[in-house]
């Protein structure tokens, strides 16, 4: 699926100031009790667990059920420390990758992880991505990588004495089941048993598809003309049982309501122009800025983003991007806490 950008748009109009106390470094407890606002042509304060008040009985939720890798790597290249950022599996078998303190990495060159686990350079490529063949794989990878890897928090959650026990718990969504991300589909992480079960009294369905998150969703974006930016591929899944609830709940008049934005970029690369979802396995750069025309997306549940972030041009081609700077506004004026581990809203389509 290829990216879609569809105005001429500058990386400048995706700006606001953020305090840095209203960066979350932790989530809230229990995870239901963050604040939501909720975004029409007013905005409204609420707690997550009214989630279900706000919606219509007959709607359907979108869950992103990938589940985070510890796909951060430390490895020795020589004398040379080099950082590795697990991407995304590659057809041959080798692995994307993001390096740092890589200049001197070049194909042939050995990146020795520790006494078993190693990986063989294949090829390097612009922006710091690389190819590596790692010596093991299947079972013996996955334990390599809970044995050796540390989750890939964002850099504005410091953990200067590493990442904890805690942060391993905290960083996973309550629907994690299929192992792939390197970033949680942090919507999800909203979401506690208690919820579920009052959705399910309104009769508010949820439906799973899955979205790897990649290593490119910490890559600024460096072009003030976006037309020039570049988004990493994704791989998704969508099932035909998923594709067939969805476009049920539509011709029964529910709406669609992705929770995050991974879920949203996946079900809009698997609906075709008329408004049907189609099973989808694949990889995904659609690129959303406003003027996107949505095709089966209603509401969007979803945490405050970065500025600058592909994320917040995609709400602001949601919401509206005068809407979302006064919604942002609001909310920073509200002591709404931001990024992974904040707030909420959920956002009107304009």
């Amino acid at each position: 699926m290829k990216q879609s950008v569809l105005v001429a748009a500058k990386l400048s109009d995706f700006d606001y100031d953020l305090p840095p106390d209203r960066i979350a470094t932790s989530p809230a407890r229990p995870r239901d009790s963050a604040k939501l606002l909720h975004v029409s042509s007013t905005f409204r304060d609420h707690t997550v667990r009214d989630l279900p008040s706000l919606l219509r009985p007959g709607d359907l939720l979108v869950v992103n059920d990938t589940r985070v890798i510890q796909a951060q790597l430390s490895a020795m290249r020589g004398g040379a420390s080099i950082g590795i950022t697990l991407d995304k599996p590659q057809a041959d078998g080798a692995w994307q990758v993001l390096l740092r303190n890589a200049r001197r990495v070049k194909p042939g060159d050995t990146l020795t992880i520790d006494e078993t686990f190693s990986a063989d350079v294949v090829a390097v490529h612009d922006g710091g991505t690389a190819s590596l063949r790692f010596n093991l794989a299947g079972a013996a990878f996955q334990g390599a990588l809970q044995r050796t890897g540390a989750l890939a928090l964002p850099p504005y959650i410091a953990r200067p004495d590493g990442i904890t026990a805690t942060d391993r718990e905290d960083y996973q969504t309550m629907f994690a089941e299929h192992d792939g991300a390197v970033a949680a589909p942090t919507a999800g992480l909203h979401f506690t048993p208690a919820l579920l079960d009052a959705l399910q009294v309104r009769e508010i369905g949820i439906t799973r598809v899955t979205l790897h998150v990649g290593a490119g969703t910490f890559l600024p974006v460096r072009t003030e003309n976006l037309a020039d930016h570049k988004m990493h591929a994704e791989r998704g899944f969508l099932s035909a049982a998923a594709a067939a609830e969805i476009n049920q709940t539509r011709a029964a008049g529910g709406r669609i309501i992705p929770i995050g934005t991974t879920a949203l970029r996946l079900i809009e690369s698997a609906t075709d122009a008329d408004g049907i979802i189609h099973p989808f396995a694949g990889e995904t750069d659609v690129f959303i800025l406003p003027g996107y025309k949505f095709k089966i997306a209603d509401l969007l549940f979803t945490n405050f983003h970065l500025p600058h972030s592909t994320l917040l041009m995609l709400v602001s081609a949601f919401a509206g991007i005068e809407r979302i700077r006064e919604a942002y506004k609001y909310a920073i004026g509200a002591e709404y806490r931001f990024y992974s581990y904040g707030d909420a809203c959920l956002l009107e389509r304009a």
